[in-house]
Protein backbone atom coordinates (compact mmCIF):
# COMPACT_ATOMS: atom_id res chain seq x y z
CA UNK A 1 0.00 0.00 0.00
CA UNK A 2 1.23 3.58 -0.59
CA UNK A 3 1.91 5.70 2.45
CA UNK A 4 -0.37 8.75 2.18
CA UNK A 5 -0.93 11.28 4.61
CA UNK A 6 -4.07 11.85 6.22
CA UNK A 7 -6.49 14.20 4.63
CA UNK A 8 -9.93 13.43 6.32
CA UNK A 9 -11.56 15.43 8.92
CA UNK A 10 -9.91 15.66 12.18
CA UNK A 11 -10.87 16.57 15.87
CA UNK A 12 -7.75 18.53 17.75
CA UNK A 13 -8.21 16.67 21.01
CA UNK A 14 -6.68 19.32 23.56
CA UNK A 15 -6.20 23.16 23.04
CA UNK A 16 -7.32 25.99 24.51
CA UNK A 17 -9.35 29.44 23.77
CA UNK A 18 -9.29 32.59 26.10
CA UNK A 19 -9.80 36.03 26.40
CA UNK A 20 -6.62 37.27 29.55
CA UNK A 21 -8.06 40.53 29.42
CA UNK A 22 -11.40 39.26 30.97
CA UNK A 23 -10.81 36.29 31.80
CA UNK A 24 -9.32 35.29 34.91
CA UNK A 25 -5.75 33.50 33.89
CA UNK A 26 -3.65 34.19 36.76
CA UNK A 27 -0.64 32.93 34.74
CA UNK A 28 -1.74 34.99 31.77
CA UNK A 29 -2.11 38.25 33.93
CA UNK A 30 0.49 41.44 32.01
CA UNK A 31 3.20 40.97 34.94
CA UNK A 32 3.23 37.25 35.56
CA UNK A 33 5.45 34.77 34.20
CA UNK A 34 5.52 31.66 35.60
CA UNK A 35 8.69 28.65 35.26
CA UNK A 36 7.52 27.23 31.44
CA UNK A 37 8.25 24.58 29.60
CA UNK A 38 9.20 26.46 26.91
CA UNK A 39 10.59 29.22 28.53
CA UNK A 40 9.16 32.55 27.68
CA UNK A 41 5.20 32.14 26.99
CA UNK A 42 4.55 36.55 26.66
CA UNK A 43 3.75 35.64 22.76
CA UNK A 44 0.06 34.00 23.65
CA UNK A 45 -0.91 36.79 26.46
CA UNK A 46 -3.23 37.44 23.89
CA UNK A 47 -6.72 36.46 22.57
CA UNK A 48 -7.15 33.71 20.83
CA UNK A 49 -10.88 32.14 20.37
CA UNK A 50 -12.07 30.05 17.31
CA UNK A 51 -12.05 32.11 14.23
CA UNK A 52 -8.14 32.44 15.28
CA UNK A 53 -7.53 28.47 15.82
CA UNK A 54 -9.23 28.01 12.40
CA UNK A 55 -7.44 30.50 10.18
CA UNK A 56 -4.23 28.74 11.61
CA UNK A 57 -5.48 25.33 11.21
CA UNK A 58 -7.39 25.74 7.88
CA UNK A 59 -7.32 25.78 5.00
CA UNK A 60 -4.78 22.23 4.55
CA UNK A 61 -6.08 20.81 7.46
CA UNK A 62 -9.78 19.66 7.93
CA UNK A 63 -10.51 20.46 11.68
CA UNK A 64 -14.57 20.10 12.67
CA UNK A 65 -14.39 20.04 16.35
CA UNK A 66 -11.84 20.49 18.72
CA UNK A 67 -11.76 20.06 22.63
CA UNK A 68 -11.12 22.56 25.47
CA UNK A 69 -8.74 21.37 28.22
CA UNK A 70 -9.10 23.60 31.35
CA UNK A 71 -6.28 26.90 31.19
CA UNK A 72 -5.37 27.25 34.28
CA UNK A 73 -8.10 29.63 35.43
CA UNK A 74 -8.72 31.23 38.85
CA UNK A 75 -8.73 28.12 40.61
CA UNK A 76 -11.34 29.50 42.98
CA UNK A 77 -14.11 30.09 40.28
CA UNK A 78 -13.87 26.30 39.02
CA UNK A 79 -17.72 26.58 37.43
CA UNK A 80 -16.54 30.28 35.69
CA UNK A 81 -14.60 28.77 33.39
CA UNK A 82 -16.94 26.34 32.33
CA UNK A 83 -19.32 28.56 31.92
CA UNK A 84 -17.61 30.78 30.17
CA UNK A 85 -16.35 28.00 27.09
CA UNK A 86 -19.88 27.76 27.02
CA UNK A 87 -20.52 30.80 25.97
CA UNK A 88 -17.95 30.16 23.24
CA UNK A 89 -19.33 27.07 21.93
CA UNK A 90 -22.23 28.35 21.54
CA UNK A 91 -21.40 31.95 19.85
CA UNK A 92 -19.05 30.04 17.23
CA UNK A 93 -19.72 25.96 17.18
CA UNK A 94 -16.35 25.45 18.74
CA UNK A 95 -15.22 23.65 21.10
CA UNK A 96 -17.19 20.57 20.85
CA UNK A 97 -16.18 18.51 24.32
CA UNK A 98 -14.78 20.29 27.43
CA UNK A 99 -12.10 19.25 30.02
CA UNK A 100 -13.05 21.01 33.24
CA UNK A 101 -11.38 22.40 36.14
CA UNK A 102 -11.78 20.21 39.81
CA UNK A 103 -9.85 20.46 42.76
CA UNK A 104 -10.27 16.51 43.61
CA UNK A 105 -8.50 16.83 47.52
CA UNK A 106 -11.02 19.94 47.90
CA UNK A 107 -13.71 19.68 50.45
CA UNK A 108 -16.21 20.68 47.77
CA UNK A 109 -15.15 17.95 45.42
CA UNK A 110 -18.03 16.22 44.94
CA UNK A 111 -20.47 19.07 44.58
CA UNK A 112 -18.16 20.52 41.99
CA UNK A 113 -18.00 17.36 40.09
CA UNK A 114 -22.07 16.76 39.95
CA UNK A 115 -22.04 20.76 38.68
CA UNK A 116 -19.18 20.66 36.28
CA UNK A 117 -21.00 17.32 34.99
CA UNK A 118 -24.21 18.86 34.28
CA UNK A 119 -22.68 21.34 31.68
CA UNK A 120 -23.91 19.80 28.31
CA UNK A 121 -20.28 19.36 26.77
CA UNK A 122 -18.24 18.48 29.61
CA UNK A 123 -16.67 15.10 29.19
CA UNK A 124 -13.75 15.05 31.82
CA UNK A 125 -11.78 17.51 34.22
CA UNK A 126 -8.08 18.04 34.81
CA UNK A 127 -6.15 18.39 38.08
CA UNK A 128 -2.44 18.33 37.85
CA UNK A 129 -1.64 16.19 40.71
CA UNK A 130 2.16 17.89 41.46
CA UNK A 131 5.10 16.00 42.80
CA UNK A 132 8.05 14.76 42.06
CA UNK A 133 9.86 17.58 39.55
CA UNK A 134 12.91 15.03 38.08
CA UNK A 135 13.01 11.30 37.86
CA UNK A 136 15.69 11.35 40.68
CA UNK A 137 12.89 13.23 43.10
CA UNK A 138 10.66 10.57 41.91
CA UNK A 139 13.14 7.63 42.90
CA UNK A 140 13.99 9.03 46.00
CA UNK A 141 9.86 8.30 46.67
CA UNK A 142 8.05 11.64 46.29
CA UNK A 143 4.78 11.16 45.24
CA UNK A 144 1.82 13.17 43.43
CA UNK A 145 -1.18 13.73 45.12
CA UNK A 146 -2.19 10.23 42.65
CA UNK A 147 -1.08 8.67 45.61
CA UNK A 148 -2.83 11.09 48.05
CA UNK A 149 -5.72 9.45 50.02
CA UNK A 150 -7.96 12.57 50.08
CA UNK A 151 -7.53 13.06 46.37
CA UNK A 152 -7.83 9.54 45.82
CA UNK A 153 -11.30 9.95 47.39
CA UNK A 154 -12.12 12.93 45.19
CA UNK A 155 -11.21 10.82 41.94
CA UNK A 156 -13.29 7.99 43.12
CA UNK A 157 -16.07 9.89 42.60
CA UNK A 158 -15.39 10.90 38.63
CA UNK A 159 -17.06 7.31 37.72
CA UNK A 160 -20.24 8.48 39.89
CA UNK A 161 -20.71 11.66 37.68
CA UNK A 162 -19.32 9.92 34.11
CA UNK A 163 -16.10 11.66 33.98
CA UNK A 164 -13.20 11.09 32.45
CA UNK A 165 -9.55 12.30 34.03
CA UNK A 166 -7.20 14.01 31.79
CA UNK A 167 -3.98 13.48 33.68
CA UNK A 168 -1.11 15.67 32.77
CA UNK A 169 2.40 14.54 34.59
CA UNK A 170 5.22 13.30 33.99
CA UNK A 171 6.52 9.87 33.13
CA UNK A 172 8.69 9.30 35.47
CA UNK A 173 5.55 9.67 37.81
CA UNK A 174 3.51 7.24 35.55
CA UNK A 175 3.89 3.99 37.96
CA UNK A 176 1.30 5.81 40.00
CA UNK A 177 -0.82 6.32 37.27
CA UNK A 178 -0.47 2.53 36.27
CA UNK A 179 -1.56 1.92 40.31
CA UNK A 180 -4.46 4.82 39.98
CA UNK A 181 -6.08 3.06 36.75
CA UNK A 182 -5.91 -0.47 38.03
CA UNK A 183 -7.40 1.21 41.46
CA UNK A 184 -10.07 2.59 39.41
CA UNK A 185 -10.63 0.53 36.49
CA UNK A 186 -14.49 2.30 35.84
CA UNK A 187 -12.70 5.59 35.02
CA UNK A 188 -10.79 6.62 31.69
CA UNK A 189 -7.57 8.39 32.35
CA UNK A 190 -6.85 10.66 29.49
CA UNK A 191 -2.39 10.86 29.36
CA UNK A 192 -1.58 14.65 28.06
CA UNK A 193 1.02 15.18 25.85
CA UNK A 194 2.76 12.24 25.45
CA UNK A 195 4.04 11.86 28.84
CA UNK A 196 5.90 14.97 28.64
CA UNK A 197 9.39 13.79 26.77
CA UNK A 198 11.47 16.83 28.06
CA UNK A 199 14.89 14.99 27.83
CA UNK A 200 15.94 14.51 24.43
CA UNK A 201 18.94 12.73 25.60
CA UNK A 202 19.24 8.92 24.56
CA UNK A 203 19.10 8.01 28.27
CA UNK A 204 16.36 10.40 28.84
CA UNK A 205 13.94 8.82 25.73
CA UNK A 206 15.04 5.17 26.69
CA UNK A 207 13.69 6.12 30.60
CA UNK A 208 10.34 7.68 28.63
CA UNK A 209 9.46 5.17 26.61
CA UNK A 210 10.09 2.51 29.74
CA UNK A 211 7.90 4.44 31.66
CA UNK A 212 5.17 4.75 28.96
CA UNK A 213 5.76 1.18 28.57
CA UNK A 214 3.92 0.32 31.82
CA UNK A 215 0.90 1.96 30.38
CA UNK A 216 0.75 -0.28 27.53
CA UNK A 217 -2.00 -2.97 28.33
CA UNK A 218 -3.81 -0.66 30.61
CA UNK A 219 -7.40 -0.51 28.51
CA UNK A 220 -8.45 2.14 30.94
CA UNK A 221 -5.35 4.57 30.26
CA UNK A 222 -5.32 6.46 26.25
CA UNK A 223 -2.81 9.28 25.21
CA UNK A 224 -3.18 12.51 23.67
CA UNK A 225 -0.11 12.98 21.16
CA UNK A 226 0.94 16.57 21.46
CA UNK A 227 3.36 19.07 23.69
CA UNK A 228 6.31 17.70 22.34
CA UNK A 229 7.64 20.90 21.03
CA UNK A 230 11.09 21.97 22.00
CA UNK A 231 12.12 25.72 23.91
CA UNK A 232 14.04 27.54 22.03
CA UNK A 233 13.45 25.78 18.43
CA UNK A 234 11.33 25.53 15.89
CA UNK A 235 8.87 22.27 15.86
CA UNK A 236 10.61 19.88 13.30
CA UNK A 237 9.39 16.48 12.87
CA UNK A 238 13.05 15.27 12.51
CA UNK A 239 13.22 16.02 16.26
CA UNK A 240 9.77 14.16 17.32
CA UNK A 241 8.88 11.35 14.53
CA UNK A 242 10.16 8.65 16.58
CA UNK A 243 8.51 9.65 20.00
CA UNK A 244 4.96 10.21 17.81
CA UNK A 245 5.61 6.59 16.28
CA UNK A 246 7.05 4.87 19.69
CA UNK A 247 3.65 6.36 21.17
CA UNK A 248 1.45 4.75 18.95
CA UNK A 249 3.46 1.69 18.90
CA UNK A 250 3.13 1.37 23.17
CA UNK A 251 -0.48 2.45 23.07
CA UNK A 252 -1.86 1.22 19.47
CA UNK A 253 -3.79 3.14 17.22
CA UNK A 254 -7.62 2.50 19.59
CA UNK A 255 -5.79 4.14 21.94
CA UNK A 256 -4.32 7.08 20.82
CA UNK A 257 -5.09 10.54 19.35
CA UNK A 258 -3.54 14.04 18.18
CA UNK A 259 -3.87 17.32 19.50
CA UNK A 260 -2.46 20.56 19.31
CA UNK A 261 -1.88 22.24 22.08
CA UNK A 262 -2.87 25.35 20.61
CA UNK A 263 -1.81 28.22 21.05
CA UNK A 264 0.24 27.09 23.79
CA UNK A 265 2.19 24.89 21.31
CA UNK A 266 2.52 28.33 18.91
CA UNK A 267 5.41 28.90 20.91
CA UNK A 268 7.58 26.57 19.00
CA UNK A 269 5.61 25.74 15.83
CA UNK A 270 2.30 27.09 13.48
CA UNK A 271 -0.07 24.16 13.26
CA UNK A 272 0.36 23.92 9.43
CA UNK A 273 3.92 22.61 10.66
CA UNK A 274 2.93 20.41 13.88
CA UNK A 275 -0.43 18.31 12.21
CA UNK A 276 1.80 18.01 8.71
CA UNK A 277 4.48 16.48 11.09
CA UNK A 278 1.86 14.42 13.12
CA UNK A 279 0.38 13.22 9.46
CA UNK A 280 4.03 12.53 8.14
CA UNK A 281 4.91 10.11 11.00
CA UNK A 282 1.65 7.67 10.66
CA UNK A 283 1.70 7.77 6.88
CA UNK A 284 2.39 4.12 6.47
CA UNK A 285 -0.34 3.36 8.16
CA UNK A 286 -3.65 2.13 7.06
CA UNK A 287 -6.33 5.18 6.27
CA UNK A 288 -8.54 3.06 8.78
CA UNK A 289 -6.14 3.37 11.17
CA UNK A 290 -5.27 7.24 10.40
CA UNK A 291 -8.82 8.24 10.75
CA UNK A 292 -9.12 6.47 14.39
CA UNK A 293 -5.78 8.37 15.36
CA UNK A 294 -7.01 11.90 13.77
CA UNK A 295 -10.76 11.66 14.32
CA UNK A 296 -12.40 8.75 15.65
CA UNK A 297 -10.67 7.87 19.21
CA UNK A 298 -11.46 11.64 20.27
CA UNK A 299 -14.74 11.41 18.94
CA UNK A 300 -15.61 8.02 21.26
CA UNK A 301 -13.67 9.37 24.53
CA UNK A 302 -14.90 12.40 24.29
CA UNK A 303 -18.36 11.66 23.61
CA UNK A 304 -18.43 14.08 21.40
CA UNK A 305 -21.71 14.34 18.99
CA UNK A 306 -20.64 15.04 16.17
Amino acid sequence: MEAKLYDGPMIDAHQHFWQPQINPHPWLAPDVLIPFRYGDYSAIKREYLPPDYLKDATPKHNVVATVYVDAEWDPKDPMGETKYIHTVAEKYGMPNAVVAQAWLHADDVEAVLKAQSQYPLVRSVRHKPAGALSPAEAQSGIRTLMSDEKWRQGYALLAKFGLNFDLQTPWWNLHEAKRLALDFPDTLIILNHTGLPYDRSAEGLKEWHKAMSLLSDIPNIVVKISGIGLPDKKWDINDNRWIVQETVQIFGTDRAMFASNFPVDSLCGDLETIFTGFKEAVKDYSPEDQHKLFFANAKKYYKMKI
